[in-house]
Parts: structure tokens; sequence; C-alpha cells
């Protein structure tokens, strides 16, 4: 009976080891953090051996093979002899009874190692590693430093294998946008996020990664005043527009001078006082089309006006970025926004896309798992076509990029309004 409840002790030992080396090794670092700042017991020790996974290891591995000797070794040996002389008394000759009852007992520890003391663990450990990972951290520190020569003898040899090969036993704890991404897909299949949640962070992870003139409004679409204008047509124009801000230039476009708020405009008119444009301008700051759409947020959060006069590299002016272009690039368009009134993309029945030309072409790399080149010169679907063509299409004209065919199906003047993505089957690829 002894040796049984030793069998079954060291059996649940090795569930311990188990559950303790891949609670650790799942746990996330982020998490356990946060558990040691709002101090969870065990948390700060769990941070601490999975800071040092190579020490850790070897400490469970040690643990685990003393486990697997003494179970084979003392358990195995003592049950099968136990066991052997039960068969015996119940008449079983003994060269039968001896290999039958060790082959039993070997079979029976087997296969309760393998449940008891691996699957079952490790299946806990999956469902709450930070935790369990809490929970066994200290208990594990403490084997760690009793086992300390052992334990720093293997992570030693561990790390001069590695060294041989040129590898180095260092974490790479970098988290990718694509692991990212594929996270918040698998929250959105389980229902924790929204579908416009999901893509509204997707929208966010973009914005890193565009440049201001991606999300600005482009210099063609831009209502201005121009000082130059008499009064009439100036007062025209303010009766017009939809904005409540306009930028404000003498002669052209590229002698953009400042913003003015319409409504400060258009108060003297109440009083029948003349518009002053001038006087009512403030200062808007000037920012290159190759900054960060990011730090184009910066500089607006800390403008006079939240109104970007976006430049390229030889200062002509190349369009508006404003906090409302930065929220579609995050939320998508807005109905009364110019060009929203139609969707971006459509799917057709037979599984082809119609993709309006001034969408941005990393939202259709996404919607159509397009992988793009890191460097490009393009900000919109229309540029892709164009840079792959390398001259101005004419419609029906069509090009072949990233597993795509792209038809130019109706033109706006010179730009490139609507275009038809289509899958191109394997053999055409």
């Amino acid at each position: 009976m002894l040796e049984l409840v030793i069998a079954v002790c060291l059996i649940l030992l090795n569930g311990v080891f188990s559950l303790s080396e891949l609670a650790l090794v799942s746990a996330r670092k982020a998490r356990l953090k946060a558990m040691a700042d709002a101090g969870r017991p065990g948390a700060r020790a769990a941070l601490s051996l999975a800071e040092d996974p190579g020490r850790f290891l070897s400490t469970v591995q040690i643990g685990i093979t003393l486990v697997g000797i003494l179970a084979g070794a003392f358990s195995g040996a003592a049950l099968g002899e136990r066991l052997t002389e039960i068969l015996q008394d119940n008449g079983m000759s003994a060269r039968v009874a001896g290999p039958l009852g060790y082959a039993v007992v070997i079979s029976l520890i087997t296969y309760l190692s393998v449940v008891v003391g691996e699957l079952v663990p490790k299946n806990l450990a999956l469902r709450n590693a930070e935790g369990l990972a809490c929970l066994v951290a200290p208990l594990m520190k403490v084997v760690s430093k009793v086992a300390g020569p052992v334990v720093w003898l293997l992570d030693a040899s561990t790390r001069l294998i590695f060294r041989m090969f040129g590898q180095s036993t260092a974490q790479e704890n970098a988290v990718t946008e694509e692991e990212i991404r594929t996270v918040m897909a698998e929250a959105e299949t389980a229902g924790i996020l929204e579908v416009d949640e999901r893509k509204m962070i997707s929208g966010v992870l973009r914005l890193g990664d565009r440049a201001v003139r991606s999300v600005m409004t482009p210099r063609t679409e831009v209502e201005w005043l121009d000082l130059e204008d008499d009064e009439e047509e100036l007062r025209r124009r303010l009766s017009i527009t939809t904005h409540s801000r306009l930028p404000v230039g003498e002669g052209s476009p590229d002698n953009m001078l400042g913003v003015v708020q319409v409504r400060e405009v258009l108060a003297p008119l109440l009083s029948g006082k003349r518009i002053d444009v001038r006087g009512s301008m403030k200062t808007a700051p000037v920012v290159p089309d190759t900054l960060d759409a990011l730090d184009a947020l910066n500089v607006l959060r800390e403008a006079e006006v939240p109104v970007a006069l976006v430049h390229d590299e030889y200062g002509h002016f190349e369009g508006l970025a404003t906090p409302a272009d930065i929220l579609d690039a995050i939320a998508g368009a807005f109905r009364s926004d110019e060009g929203a009134s139609e969707p971006e993309a459509v799917q057709r029945e037979d599984g082809s896309w119609l993709l309006a030309g001034w969408m941005p072409v990393d939202e259709m790399a996404d919607m159509l798992g397009v992988t793009l080149p890191e460097r490009r010169a393009y900000e919109t679907v229309a540029g892709l076509v164009i840079g792959e063509l390398q001259h101005l299409p004419a419609t029906g004209e069509t090009v072949q990029a990233h597993g795509w065919r792209f038809e130019v199906v109706d033109l706006d003047g010179r730009r490139v309004d609507k275009i038809l993505a289509r899958r191109l089957e394997p053999l055409e690829t």
C-alpha cells in the first residue's frame, strides 16, 4: 500500500512541475506585471522566473527527471514485485506472473504519468496561465535555490551549446503588428470585440504607418479664400461653403497665409460692416507631406487652429490635414465627406470588388489580404494602378499585381474613379 501511495505522489509531483513549466512559459509578462503592481501574491516571483527562462526551465527539468527516475525505479519495481506475488498466490506460474506483473504496473504508471502527470496539468495551465504561474512560482523559486549548482550547470551548458551554433538564448519579446491583428481577429470571432471595434483598432494601427499625405484633403478638393478677390466674391464663397474653417491665400494656393473661422468673418455682415478676412486670419502650422500621421496629430493638437497646411519638398501646397481627416482614417469616411456618398468598396456576386480610386491602399490590402511593399510611392488604390502602369490609364486598362487583376472601369477626367479588382486564378498567377 505504501508503494502505491508513493507512486501516486510522484505522479502528482510530476504534474506540478509540468503545470509550472507551461503556466510560466505561457504567461504574458504584461499581465504578470499588472498583477504584481496590484499586489497579487506570487506575481513578482513569477515575473522574476519569466525574465530568466533558462534557469527556470533547468529547474523544472531537474524535477521532472528525478520524479521520472524515482517513479520508474522505486515505485515500478516495488509495485511490480508486489503484483507478481499476488498473481502467484492466485495460482499463476512464476514464469508468467513476473513479466505480466511488471508489464501491468509499468503500463499503469505510464498511463497515469501521461494523463495525470502531463496532459491534465498542461490543459489547466493553458486555461489560466497567469493565475497558476503566480500560485506555483514561489515553490519553483525554492526548488531553484535548493538545486542551485545543478541548475547553474544545466543553464550554462545550454547557453554554451547555443553559442557554439552562433545563437543566443535571449528571448525576443517584440510583439509584431501581425500578431496583434491575429489576436483581434480571434477576439472578434469569440465575440469579445465587435466588428466595428476591430475595424477601428485596425485603423489606429494603420495610422502609425501612414504619412500625412495619405490622410489629408488633397489640393484639388480644398476650398480656399483668395485675398486678391473682391469683397463680393469673398462673400459668395463664404456663404456657400460647408466648412467651419477655410485656408486663406494670396493669388495662388502655393501662397497660403493662414486659416480663418468662417463664423468670425461672417459675423460683421449681420451688423452691416465690411468683412475683414486678413484681420481674422490665424496662423496655421505648415508640415511636410512625408510627416507621419501620428506626428501630424500632435502638431494639430498644439496648433492655434487645428488645421495644418501640407507642402511637398519643393514648397508646393499639397492639401489640408485636420482632426476630421485623422478620424476618417480611423473610423472611415462620413457621408458628409467629399466623395464619401459612395462606399469605398463593394463586393460583387462573383467575388470581385468594385473599389473607389481614392480608397486608401492599406485599407484595400487588409480587405483583400494583400501584402504591400513597405516602401511605396502611392497611398491610394488609384496610385497603385498608376504606379504599376507607369502612365495615366485609360478606361479598360488592366494591371496584374499582388495576385489580383485591377481594371480601370471609370475615369473622372484624368482621375481614376472606379477600379474592378478580381483575384487571379493560380494558372494566371
